[in-house]
């Protein structure tokens, strides 16, 4: 018997937070990135705009976890290779692009919330994002976006740790190598989260 979220989604209570669906991680300015083509492939931009419609519809803020990536900021993480650049593809002395540190169009409306981080892994590594959604009595977080390798699954165990409630679309997060994204969701995540999709949260959502 599937698991009823309904409980899980009373108003007032929700929040949906949207991890780097940004034009430079997984948007048009992610030219050539394998974690980009990887969200194309599970249509991760497509599924977020989706959500966040429906959350604008039942009166829950919608976030945008956006990471800087600009090589300029002060103060920035220097200790793991995936700050440095060397977890993935070179970057071929590409020239930053700050309209790639932007979420991405199809996800973003005016009056929605951004959540912005300099150093960190995961949203609520490096900013007061905690406390603004303990502030608005928030209790369960819908989490969204990329990636299954490092941010969403650092972000889901920190909101676990803190007493959230936490709900992962599974048609709307995404990783890469696909393989292992789905091990991340099968192995890790279904332990930890309440899985579902997209429909389904829409379906169970009762109206604010």
């Amino acid at each position: 018997m599937p698991f009823d979220i309904a409980p899980l989604l009373a108003p007032g209570k929700v929040a949906v937070l949207l991890s780097e669906v940004q034009r430079g991680i997984i948007g048009d300015l992610a030219t050539g990135s394998p974690l980009a083509t990887g969200a194309q492939e599970v249509g991760v931009i497509g599924n977020c705009a989706t959500l966040a419609t429906a959350a604008r519809a039942n009166g829950a803020p919608v976030v945008h976890c956006l990471a800087d990536t600009s090589p300029g900021r002060w103060g920035a993480g220097t200790n793991c290779r995936l700050y440095t650049g060397g977890a993935g593809p070179s970057s071929g002395g590409r020239v930053h692009n700050p309209d790639g540190d932007t979420p991405c169009p199809e996800v973003w409306q005016d009056g929605d919330l951004t959540s912005v981080r300099v150093h960190g892994l995961h949203p609520m590594a490096d900013n007061s994002l905690d406390r603004r959604l303990r502030n608005k009595g928030i209790s369960t977080l819908i989490v969204a976006g990329v990636s299954l390798n490092v941010a969403i699954l650092g972000l889901s165990i920190e909101a676990v740790n803190s007493n959230y409630t936490v709900i992962i679309p599974r048609d709307a997060v995404s990783g890469f190598p696909s393989e292992y994204a789905q091990h991340a969701i099968r192995n890790t995540l279904s332990f930890i989260t309440t899985l579902s999709t997209v429909d389904d949260i829409i379906a169970a959502w009762p109206q604010a």
